[in-house]
């Protein structure tokens, strides 16, 4: 078990040599670009599992990047399950080379503009068809579950609300759907991809107003579910996936510009809670 783990201190032989092996960065989509640097170094066999990375300011300054950049490519390493963030002690690479190869190849780390576009095209179709599964086979405790989802959202969805709860429960209300679909294939592959669009939702709730209307949309899938209405759920879904689309297209601005993970929702534009 990876928490298992007999877990060197940084600075070790191959944790040190990280540093100064990454080097300077072209220019790009800064985030992008040091998680794949990042990544090209976790399976090049120079550093072993359970390893402590160096600190963000120590990655950052060998990088020639913001601790920003760092901080949001390491985060999107432990969506992929790459990394563990262990508060108070550091970040630590979690598997071997041969672990994370099959991780980094089929995901393609979803990194940059046309992995997140496709992203969230496969999202939508999956979504639809959920929600059309979910309609059919719900039952009354499924619905009492969405609807505490949902109020949660409704609680937060001011500009004074608790957005880590609002997306924490925007989150849950899917999987909820998902659970209620019945289909345990269909509930990872959801799974997966909301987390790897989950950080753009955060990026996208900058005020209230955006939040409301993510509120709505899910109102609309609410009610159809609540009615056991499979068409009604499905157009609901499909409206919701379409709207958030559009927000999450208009809102990916040219490399270099904004972050290269796709998760969840909208860019720094943000109009995209999922």
């Amino acid at each position: 078990m990876v928490a298992s783990l007999l877990v060197p201190s940084y600075p070790d032989d191959s944790a040190a040599h990280l540093s100064t092996t990454l080097g300077a960065m072209p220019t790009g989509s800064v985030v992008s670009e040091v998680a794949k640097r990042l990544l090209d170094f976790f399976t090049s066999g120079q550093i072993e599992p359970g390893t402590r990375l160096p600190p963000e300011r120590s990655l950052a300054t060998s990088l020639g990047v913001g601790r920003s950049a760092v901080r949001e490519a390491l985060a999107a390493l432990e969506i992929l399950g790459i990394v563990i963030v262990r508060p108070g002690s550091g970040t630590y690479l979690r598997g071997s080379v041969s672990e994370l190869l099959p991780r980094t190849l089929s995901w393609g780390l979803m990194l940059g503009e046309p992995r997140t576009r496709e992203l969230i095209e496969v999202r939508h179709g999956l979504e639809v068809y959920c929600a059309r599964l979910a309609a059919e086979r719900i039952d009354d405790a499924g619905v009492g579950r969405l609807r505490g989802r949902l109020t949660v959202m409704r609680d937060n969805q001011d500009d004074d609300g608790d957005l880590k709860a609002f997306v924490e429960a925007d989150m849950l209300f899917h999987l909820e759907i998902a659970e209620a679909a019945g289909n345990l294939v269909l509930q990872e592959l959801l799974q997966s991809t909301r987390s790897l669009l989950r950080v753009w939702v955060e990026r996208a709730l900058r005020d209230g107003r955006h939040a409301r209307l993510a509120v709505a949309e899910h109102e609309r899938v609410f009610a159809a579910m609540a009615a056991r209405d499979p068409d009604g759920a499905a157009a609901a879904m499909g409206e919701h996936m379409r709207t958030a689309g559009r927000r999450v297209a208009n809102a990916i601005t040219p490399a270099g510009t904004a972050p290269g993970v796709g998760a969840g929702g909208a860019a720094a534009t943000g109009d995209q809670p999922g």
